[in-house]
């Protein structure tokens, strides 16, 4: 008697269709560059942005550095569309959506007490917005990649949220996301996670815990490994171990690079020492990884880029 694989659950049907029906998987053209980035990312609230550690307005910089060096065009940046409450219920539950129009949840959330008493609408505005449209910024950059072989969303990589809780200055999981939309229109079913941010990527984690299309390589500060001061040369030789370990254990459709540069020497909350340099050799060595294995690469910012 024939057996046939179970019917996907009422949940994966509902997931696969708002996949299916998002807007987010933009068609863009060979002249464009796979750099993704919206002047809308920067986030300007009244001054209070100012009174957490995090630089909200550090993605601007980033490309206005790019272009006056003349490594990239204005014209050939991508500019991804803002991912709609249908494109975030993909992962995150009504529940925690809904959360989010609480302004005291809000500030809880991005550490910024006071923003608990400025309306929720203002809130939506001149902070979710942005975060949403990088949101849709890592969902487009995983196709690009599959596309070009490698693409970069200047902005994104939210890895203390999960589909439950945000944290951290995380208030949506891009990496989450990006991930279960290329599941299903890319056609692939093993992904692995790169995160090289100080912190632990906690969000992504608690995501994919038990998910064994994910692999997640994690080399954050714990106070332990790699501790606290940890300089250049420990740290690179720590990296090259780990993609060692990573290479014999798992081959992967995509990597999901989040590159987070709070690892630098004097950062105040990475509380580890790795030189300018260390950290374009680090990155240099993720691509290469990826490059001499043909492996596309999805590059993001990290929450503290």
């Amino acid at each position: 008697m024939a057996s046939f694989p179970p019917a996907p659950a009422p949940a994966e049907i509902l997931r696969r269709n708002r996949i299916l029906s998002s807007k987010l998987y933009l068609d863009v053209p060979s002249s464009k560059a796979p750099v993704v980035y919206s002047p809308t990312y920067d986030i300007a609230f009244m001054g209070m942005e100012k009174l957490h550690p995090f630089d909200s307005a550090k993605w601007g910089r980033i490309c206005k550095y790019l272009t006056k060096e003349g490594h990239l065009q204005k014209t050939r940046v991508v500019e991804p569309l803002e991912a709609s409450k249908e494109d975030l219920l993909v992962v995150h539950t009504e529940a925690y959506l809904n959360s989010l129009k609480s302004s005291f949840r809000v500030a809880a959330i991005v550490e910024v007490p006071p923003v608990a008493f400025v309306p929720n609408w203002v809130v939506q505005r001149k902070l979710l917005h942005p975060f949403r449209k990088q949101v849709g910024g890592s969902i487009l950059s995983a196709k690009l990649a599959l596309e070009r072989g490698w693409a970069i969303n200047v902005g994104g990589g939210f890895h203390h949220c999960s589909a439950e809780e945000g944290g951290g200055f995380c208030a949506y999981a891009d990496i989450s996301l990006c991930i279960q939309f290329a599941f299903v229109r890319l056609n692939i079913s093993r992904v692995m996670i790169i995160d090289l941010d100080a912190h632990q990527g906690n969000g992504h984690e608690k995501d994919f815990a038990n998910d064994e299309r994910v692999y997640i390589l994690d080399m954050y500060n714990a106070g332990i490994y790699p501790f606290s001061g940890t300089k250049t040369d420990e740290y690179l030789e720590q990296l090259d171990k780990a993609l060692e370990v990573a290479k014999s254990r798992f081959q992967p459709q995509l990597i999901v690079y989040n590159a987070g540069t709070d690892i630098l020497d004097g950062d105040p909350l990475g509380r580890l020492k790795i030189s300018p340099e260390g950290v374009v050799i680090r990155d240099e060595k993720v691509f290469r990884f990826a490059k001499d294995q043909n492996i596309p690469l999805l590059m993001l910012t990290s929450e503290r880029p």
